[in-house]
């Protein structure tokens, strides 16, 4: 029996869900999916520039396991740029991190989820004297899923 898929954190999200070659219509191209773990695997080597060790600790992963999907990952991206492919970002199994706010006046502490914006104040003394707490507290509770049907998978 395989072992359970443990779920990988995720910074944040892509701004767009498709990527495609110009003057194409979409519906004429084979689509390659890209799971938001792995788009985040891409993010923290590649644009970030992060040692793999380093890397699979934010995501709260093995270093092999993020290894395995950042190779995954890179192989797709190149598939879909050198084949002339559709890329779709979508599923995988992940966990998006929440940001953590503190209030300078009143000290409390809440979560916001990411791609909601900055608040505007403290939910509980409405000052608008909040910062950022310190990173690294780990994650938020709400876990989001975003699996592969069945086959799909490629």
């Amino acid at each position: 029996m395989p072992r359970p898929v443990i779920c990988r954190r995720v910074a944040g999200c892509a701004r767009a869900e498709y990527f495609k070659p110009a003057g194409i219509p979409l519906s004429g191209l084979e689509e390659i999916l890209l799971g938001h773990d792995e788009l985040e695997a891409i993010r923290l080597a590649d644009l970030e520039g992060l040692y793999q060790a380093e890397a699979a600790e934010k995501m709260g992963i093995s270093r092999q396991t993020f290894g395995n999907i950042v190779e995954s990952a890179r192989r797709k991206v190149a598939d879909v740029l050198v084949n002339g492919r559709a890329l779709r970002i979508q599923g995988g199994f992940y966990q998006m991190i929440d940001r953590k706010f503190t209030c300078s006046y009143c000290k409390h502490e809440w979560a916001v989820a990411l791609g909601t914006g900055r608040p505007s104040g403290c939910p509980q003394c409405q000052s608008a004297d909040i910062h950022r707490a310190q990173a690294g507290r780990g994650c938020g509770r709400g876990v989001r899923r975003g699996g592969f049907r069945r086959g799909a998978r490629p």
